[in-house]
């Protein structure tokens, strides 16, 4: 019998934020923040820390939106390659784009350390493997690029992927050891707790915002049961659903796969636990869990995870005409080890 779960991972690994809280009359603030996920929750704490008034209005419940179906991959390598970028806005400003990230991952350690949370966050390495010709060619670009401006990187070619991995792929990769995973459920939920305890933050949820207007004084908004919070700015940290905010469609949403294994022993899981993703689009990640987690990834199916000696990993396809089958087929070629079976 194949059972399939209809809840993203990280509510099944965590105990559910119990707070119920719908906004039930008008509200005047400084500073409104449209959405509870982890960038909700780090931009309450920045807030917080620095002695604004804000407030957190969510639609659903605390952080179940797309940080609850997120891989939970800290790396400073975006979407896009380096490469890439410099040819669309510029090397100057896509390698700014890219030491920001870098920087990003150490800072939001340092927010874990300050509030003293855990939420798993755990340093590892990141490989980034060539699917196919195409995709040896890219590696190759984004390695020159990436070494000319001092960013932390490694190349490795086949034989030696496979040697120090235990990974078959079709050539070989990029590493860099600056890279990390977190619970990022969990890190939102416990950063809303500490302010909510020391600093009265106010979270409003199951409170839709209907609209977003600018006025003279700021910016007004409504809600779907009529409720108007007046504010001077709006910081939207919404996900995917940000679009819905902004004057013009920028964006093209697809569905992705979300999957996790079974157990898996620690014997049969590549060294380092790294992260892993490749070049070919749409592509897959793929992550474990920490020594005393059980963490989907995110591609991981969202969710990766694996757990020793209760080890689970997780792979997702950034487009929806990928079958799951398909994709775990996939793994099960590239990690000869692993032959668990999934969940969705």
């Amino acid at each position: 019998m194949d059972l399939h779960s209809g809840l993203p991972y990280w509510i099944i690994k965590n105990p559910l934020f119990d707070y119920y809280n719908p906004l039930k009359k008008d509200l005047e603030t400084d500073i409104v923040i449209i959405g509870s996920g982890i960038t909700g929750a780090l931009m309450a704490h920045e807030l917080c820390r620095t002695g604004l008034e804000c407030c957190v209005v969510d639609k659903r419940s605390i952080a179940t939106g797309s940080s609850a179906a997120s891989t939970a991959l800290l790396q400073y390598e975006i979407d896009v390659p380096l490469c890439r970028m410099a040819e669309q806005i510029g090397e100057k400003n896509a390698v700014t784009a890219y030491r920001s990230c870098l920087q990003s991952i150490s800072d939001i350690e340092a927010v874990l350390k300050e509030t003293d949370i855990d939420a798993d966050f755990e340093r590892l390495p990141s490989i980034f493997y060539a699917s196919d010709e195409k995709g040896v060619k890219l590696i190759e670009r984004e390695y020159e690029i990436r070494r000319r401006y001092e960013l932390p990187v490694e190349l490795l070619n086949k034989g030696e992927l496979h040697k120090r991995y235990k990974m078959r792929t079709y050539a070989g990769a990029l590493l860099n050891r600056q890279s990390a995973q977190l619970d990022a459920y969990k890190a939102a939920t416990q950063l809303f707790r500490y302010h909510i305890k020391k600093d009265h933050l106010q979270i409003f949820t199951h409170t839709k915002i209907s609209s977003c207007e600018e006025t003279p004084q700021g910016c007004r908004l409504k809600t779907k049961d009529d409720r108007t919070i007046r504010c001077k700015y709006v910081i939207v940290a919404a996900g995917f659903e940000a679009g819905q905010f902004l004057p013009e469609k920028v964006m093209k949403l697809t569905s992705t796969y979300a999957l996790i294994s079974h157990p898996i022993d620690n014997k049969d899981l590549w060294p380092e636990h790294s992260l892993i993703w490749e070049t070919a689009e749409p592509y897959i990640y793929v992550r474990t869990t920490g020594e005393d987690n059980q963490y989907t990834n995110d591609q991981l199916p969202f969710f990766r995870g694996i757990k020793i000696p209760n080890s689970k990993c997780g792979f997702q396809s950034q487009d929806q005409a990928y079958k799951p089958n398909c994709k775990t087929n996939h793994i099960r070629f590239v990690f000869t080890s692993i032959k668990q079976s999934f969940i969705c």
